[in-house]
């Protein structure tokens, strides 16, 4: 059995179902661009109150990469066309508990991880920042840990790639060197330089090609894995630039980049699979969160 249950047009004030009891039965809530959302099957539910969800903007949670100028290259890019409220989570605010309340976390980029949290003391290698942050490091630690308990999709750009594989267990390489520098470091603007994307991976699913160009702006990368992740992308010197889940059964989504996709048009980059489709499949995936989070669903014992 199978129920559908329409949204109203947009603009439409909120709409309610006074009880809807089911057993055995798929209820799908077709809501804002029929985006579905499919609930459990072999439960009874109550469900009451469902707003609209253009009525209850989507909340994602942006950790602050250390300028405002920065920040906002990321805060610009999640919100564009859609009703989203970007939530600055940083250790300077102290507020770990807003994650309860978002609907996804975008972990932003910025400085050197401190050495310690991939099991290394050495902490003066080439273009090492004079000082580490290492309340940030922690901060974020706890941000992406307590995403994985609520099951927040989960978007890791170039540092917190990084973070997200120490977290996980794995390490990094702590400067790519000369040579490598030349690609991937930017002195003023972002370098550019291709990107290989691996097939049968969610990043190739996202973005339909095996190949595009991208920004870049590192000098640290992802050396060994951390625990259940895989890699997605790589450029043509061998430098891990993506990575996602391995096994995703279970999980919530997860993918990080080595590359900034919010600032690929101050580079020069213009429609670029590794901007827009990797936005466009994200957001996709936080109104399914959202939609399942604020459908005040209640099971009847």
């Amino acid at each position: 059995m199978s129920a559908r249950i329409p949204a109203p047009c947009e603009g439409s004030p909120a709409f309610h179902i006074p009880c809807i009891s089911l057993q055995t039965a798929n209820i799908t809530l077709i809501c804002h661009k029929n985006y579905p959302v499919e609930l459990k099957q072999d439960e009874r539910f109550y469900i009451a109150d469902i707003t609209y969800m253009n009525k209850i903007p989507i909340r994602i949670g942006l950790t602050y990469t250390g300028t405002e100028k920065k920040h906002q290259y990321y805060a610009r890019w999640i919100q564009l066309d859609d009703q989203v409220e970007v939530v600055k989570l940083s250790a300077a605010d102290d507020n770990l508990h807003l994650v309860d309340e978002l609907d996804a976390i975008v972990l932003s980029g910025g400085i050197d991880a401190h050495p310690s949290i991939y099991g290394s003391h050495v902490t003066d290698y080439p273009n090492a920042p004079a000082t580490f942050q290492p309340e940030r490091d922690a901060f974020e630690t706890a941000v992406f840990l307590r995403s994985q308990e609520q099951n927040l999709p989960v978007l890791a750009i170039c540092r917190g790639m990084q973070l997200v594989n120490c977290i996980l267990g794995g390490d990094l390489i702590q400067d790519l060197g000369p040579e490598a520098n030349e690609l991937h470091r930017s002195a003023e603007a972002d370098e550019k330089h291709e990107v290989i994307i691996l097939r049968n991976t969610l990043l190739y699913n996202i973005c339909g090609t095996t190949r595009d160009t991208a920004n870049s702006a590192h000098h640290q990368c992802v050396h060994r894995l951390g625990s259940g992740l895989m890699m997605n992308a790589v450029s043509d010197d061998g430098i891990i630039e993506g990575m996602e889940w391995a096994d995703k059964s279970g999980k919530p989504f997860l993918l990080g980049v080595q590359w900034h996709p919010e600032r690929m048009a101050e580079a020069g980059i213009h429609e670029s699979t590794l901007s827009d489709s990797i936005r466009q499949h994200f957001m996709k995936t936080v109104r399914d969160h959202h939609l399942h989070r604020t459908a005040k669903r209640q099971v009847i014992p």
